[in-house]
């Protein structure tokens, strides 16, 4: 899977169906290479397992409970 796949994706957290956005950037481990988060903005996102600015949601990797082939699911209590 490529980065343009991913920007395609809706992100939604399972718990309400909400939709937050699309994936705009990703977070790296410079030693690993490893994905360890996925920026999405999100002017409302108000939640304290989600840092950044308020208009940007940095969705760390263990959030991530699916990557399907239309959207990325958050994993319900996180968002």
């Amino acid at each position: 899977m490529t980065f343009s796949d991913l920007k395609k994706k809706d992100v939604i957290c399972i718990g309400d169906g909400r939709v937050l956005g699309r994936v705009t950037d990703l977070e790296l481990d410079a030693a690993t290479g490893q994905i360890r988060a996925l920026l999405v903005p999100c002017g409302s996102c108000i939640s304290s397992i989600w840092h950044g600015n308020k208009n940007q949601a940095v969705i760390d990797w263990n959030q991530i409970a699916c990557i399907g082939d239309d959207v990325i699911l958050i994993s319900p209590g996180t968002c």
